[in-house]
């Protein structure tokens, strides 16, 4: 059975590898492994590619048929794998970093591209000089992104030297400083293939990630193109003009930008599968399957093509449901108060905690965009209050 080499671990990915017959090796960071049965590697830092070849080399694999990562801190590690093993998929390492490195990305996107400002900081400078340049709030980050975490926004000096004491070490380019943006924000799910924008969603996330990260409950869902078809056609335009002045590789993608008066305003793009349950909810609304798309990609195969964007019957989303303040919500009390299509909420208060407080999930659908969203907002709240 041939053999994928794969940076991270996720169920979802490694069920849609055992329906393609493949047979996965992990490499994962510590303490995080691969459940029972799975071959896995474990490595200190996932981005360091020098302790990645390492452990791939060490894993003995004979067979390996392709790479790919299933978080964004394997993209530029699984370009350079390829590069070394000779196998097939992207293997430009070096534009690989501009779909990692926010400084490089927005630095080289086409002037006319509306984006926040954004530069590098080291631990020397000053909350002033930031303030002067990119305003009174700005945003402090990991320059190569991280999903949110150690993402923090800025209003003062104590506040900056806060963000900055979560970055140890001295580098001139491990952090980024931006501008801040106001605003909702969208994000577009596609596949880029030939240097054209083959398929595309958009959905539309409740709260952003970071306020996610910070204790809110992260949910999102498919948006409806009749319904926006203004916010679709700048979206499709934005993605296809960064995808192309970024020189992106044939990938699936993940564009976030942010809706305003004037237009979408960039906010950042990675050729990786999108996180959370966005693939199942893409799959379930558009019949698209993201997961064979990317391994296909992998493989050097030519992806089975996808439907069209025609209308769907009916629109889905996600609930990253939370733990209730005193432990005692079910799963049955959502099911008594809310219709689900699928819903996983532990029956043991001390389950794992996931990303983004991921205690259970949820996938809820209608025909209807709007209701949809109406839905969502009420579970999130049962949620938050316990019932």
């Amino acid at each position: 059975m041939p053999t994928m080499i794969v940076i991270g671990y996720r169920d979802d990915l490694d069920q849609a590898l055992q329906r393609r017959g493949l047979d996965p090796c992990y490499i994962v960071q510590a303490p995080a492994s691969a459940p029972d049965g799975r071959r896995f590697k474990r490595v200190a830092d996932i981005e360091n590619v020098h302790e990645v070849l390492r452990a791939v080399l060490a894993a003995g694999v004979d067979d390996v048929a392709g790479v790919l990562t299933v978080h964004e801190m394997g993209v530029f590690g699984a370009a350079y794998l390829r590069q070394q093993l000779n196998l097939p998929g992207n293997s430009d390492s070096k534009s690989a970093l501009y779909f990692r490195d926010k400084f490089l990305q927005k630095s080289a996107l086409p002037p006319h591209i509306k984006r926040a400002r954004c530069r590098y900081v080291s631990k020397d400078t000053s909350f002033l000089e930031l303030s002067r340049e990119l305003g009174d709030v700005f945003v402090v980050k990991p320059a190569t992104g991280a999903g949110s975490l150690r993402t923090n926004i800025v209003r003062s000096a104590q506040e900056y030297a806060r963000a900055l004491e979560l970055f140890p070490g001295q580098s001139d380019v491990a952090i980024v400083a931006e501008s801040f943006v106001d605003a909702p924000e969208v994000y577009m799910d596609g596949i880029w293939r030939g240097g054209r924008l083959q398929w595309s969603s958009m959905s539309s996330n409740h709260i952003s990630p970071l306020s996610a990260v910070q204790g809110g409950i992260l949910s999102a869902h498919i948006l409806d193109r009749r319904l926006h078809p203004e916010l679709f056609e700048q979206a499709d335009a934005l993605a296809g003009q960064a995808l192309e002045s970024l020189d992106a590789p044939d990938c699936v993608f993940h564009m976030e930008a942010f809706t305003q008066e004037a237009g979408l305003t960039f906010g950042e793009l990675a050729i990786r599968l999108p996180g959370a349950l966005s693939p199942q909810v893409n799959k379930l609304t558009f019949g698209v399957d993201l997961f064979d798309v990317e391994i296909s990609l992998a493989l050097g195969e030519e992806p089975t093509h996808p439907p069209g964007n025609g209308t769907p019957d009916r629109f889905y989303g996600y609930i990253l449901l939370r733990r209730s303040g005193d432990g005692t919500l079910t799963q049955k009390d959502f099911e008594r108060n809310f219709s689900f299509d699928e819903i996983e909420y532990p029956s043991s208060p001390d389950a794992s905690i996931g990303p983004y407080g991921r205690f259970g999930q949820a996938i809820v659908s209608d025909p209807d965009e709007l209701k949809l969203q109406k839905t969502i907002d009420e579970i999130v709240r049962f949620n938050e209050v316990g019932g």
